[in-house]
């Protein structure tokens, strides 16, 4: 049965959508902005709107941004030579956090699952193997999540790599097995980056 006027609801089940927000949370939110001052109401709508319209994939990393190539990719003072790669733009703020890590990224949008009908041309791993065959990459950090799907495309995408002989590393386990990577803190994640293993 349902207990609130049309917007009030449509409001709720916008945010039930979102990802970990359950009824009593999307409802709390729901009012929560109904209560906001009409002013901070369009500032918080404005936010989403421009950050759908504005945002965009950089075109060497694959990694969120507002212009064709991002701040990380466009800093001469990073080591261009180093890639680590992530599944998501998530964990390259992550990793950034740890200030351990001084090369630049590769975003992947996804992981190899055959049970959710991912395969690797559904995720940026070709985008990858292009950079690495333009030459001048000397490792490769696979960071992606620490479960199966994680530890499946790690294991491809080395694979592909080998033959360039380009270094390939992994992220030490000091990440959780079965855990995800935007939940780590830093001091996990840096110890994760400086005992990373060769696959």
């Amino acid at each position: 049965m349902n207990y609130f006027v049309t917007p009030l609801q449509n409001l709720i089940e916008e945010f039930e959508k979102l990802p970990g927000i359950g009824s009593k949370t999307a409802q709390r939110l729901a009012f929560h902005v109904l209560d906001l001052p009409e002013e901070r109401a369009e500032k918080f709508a404005r936010a989403i709107l421009e950050a759908k319209a504005k945002l965009k994939y950089c075109k060497i990393c694959q990694n969120l941004s507002d212009s064709d190539e991002c701040s990380i990719c466009s800093d001469a003072t990073r080591d261009h030579s180093v890639i680590c790669v992530t599944e998501t733009p998530k964990e390259v703020l992550q990793m950034e956090r740890t200030n351990e890590f001084r090369g630049v990224y590769h975003v992947l949008h996804g992981a190899i699952s055959p049970m959710d009908n991912i395969e690797p041309d559904d995720i940026k791993i070709k985008e990858l193997m292009q950079r690495i065959a333009a030459g001048g990459i000397k490792e490769v950090i696979m960071a992606t999540n620490p479960n199966l799907e994680g530890e499946t495309t790690a294991m491809y995408i080395s694979k592909l790599i080998k033959p360039f002989g380009v270094k390939v590393t992994r992220i030490a386990h000091g990440v959780p097995v079965g855990g995800e990577l935007e939940y780590a803190d830093e001091v996990t994640l840096s110890k994760a980056l400086q005992w990373r293993v060769e696959l």
